[in-house]
């Protein structure tokens, strides 16, 4: 989400480029000098090609690998990108999302996943780099960049300065026992039941404002401890002290998914909104180009596998589309 308030660790600034893909290897050579990708024909497009393998860390590795890319695609692309690839940037420090390897340099995640899989669908390298979150928005607008994945929430105050390609939907979620035992799906259904949330975090005021909507609605409220830390907040989960804790969703999804099956996640329904791949405005043909190979990854099953790998399924967009948050 794009309150990082929540962030589970401040983003730690580190802009080395990190190279996913060889940039030389979007584009041939002659005694005159580079070939755009899209002077050549579609076979030779899809020779000249070849993505580097994504890290063996990424848990959508499989799916990212085995992506083609559609010379069309390509062709429609800003002739600087064809040529030198595409320059991504992202804020390490938010996982699943965006998150280092244990080499400590290579960025994996859902971001970085679903950021390789466009760029091979695209047919072009890609070149990820940490940054942290206030500038990237700049980086984009000065050309440092070309687009931002980095749990964005699409809004029309940032739609202000960038356009979005949306390709996550994301609130709030509960982490519970596995099976979910007390039935927690929106806020209502915290009514009378024990929550428990980081003092002091976005957490608590959510679980404030469900409390007052409880008891507004003449329903008994809810039991509300607070904690330092959001493990400390989870172990009551655990122990069977407290119904639910509270997180963004994707960090909910972690959770469960690193707990060796003791914990689930629930989305809390009514409270998502978009997240968005953003870039320059007048970058119209890359910004058509991103929502088209997006797509195509929607529509034959790619992308739906690669939030599987990372525990987010719940966060599928159903389509691409452009500026669509509120």
């Amino acid at each position: 989400m794009k309150n990082f308030l929540s962030r589970l660790s401040p983003p730690r600034l580190r802009t080395g480029a990190l190279a996913s893909t060889a940039v030389l290897a979007a584009f041939t050579l002659s005694a005159c000098g580079g070939h755009l990708l899209s002077e050549t024909d579609p076979a030779s497009r899809d020779a000249a090609f070849t993505a580097v393998p994504a890290p063996a860390e990424d848990l959508a590795k499989n799916v990212i690998d085995a992506i083609k890319p559609n010379p069309a695609l390509t062709a429609s692309l800003p002739a600087g990108i064809q040529l030198s690839g595409i320059k991504m940037t992202t804020s390490e420090g938010y996982p699943p999302m965006e998150m280092f390897a244990t080499d400590g340099k290579t960025l994996i995640g859902v971001d970085p996943s679903i950021g390789r899989a466009v760029a091979n669908k695209l047919g072009v390298p890609l070149t990820i780099n940490n940054e942290d979150f206030n500038s990237q928005i700049p980086g984009v607008i000065t050309g440092r960049y070309d687009w931002i994945m980095s749990s964005m929430t699409d809004n029309a105050e940032r739609r202000k300065t960038v356009t979005f390609v949306d390709y996550v939907r994301s609130g709030n979620g509960w982490v519970v026992k596995a099976g979910n035992p007390q039935g927690m799906s929106d806020a209502a259904s915290a009514c009378g039941k024990t929550i428990a949330v980081v003092d002091n975090g976005s957490s608590l005021t959510l679980a404030e404002s469900f409390d007052a909507a409880c008891t507004a609605a003449g329903k008994k409220g809810i039991n509300i401890i607070k904690f330092a830390g959001d493990q400390e907040a989870i172990l009551q989960v655990r122990n069977g002290r407290a119904a639910a804790g509270i997180n963004d969703y994707p960090v909910a999804a972690y959770r469960a998914q690193t707990s060796n099956g003791a914990l689930e996640a629930v989305a809390i329904k009514g409270d998502e909104n978009p997240w968005g791949i953003a870039m320059k405005p007048e970058n119209k043909a890359l910004i058509v180009a991103v929502q088209k190979a997006l797509q195509e990854l929607v529509d034959d099953g790619s992308y739906a596998k690669v939030l599987d790998a990372w525990n987010v399924a719940k966060m599928n967009v159903g389509s691409a589309t452009i500026n669509d948050g509120k």
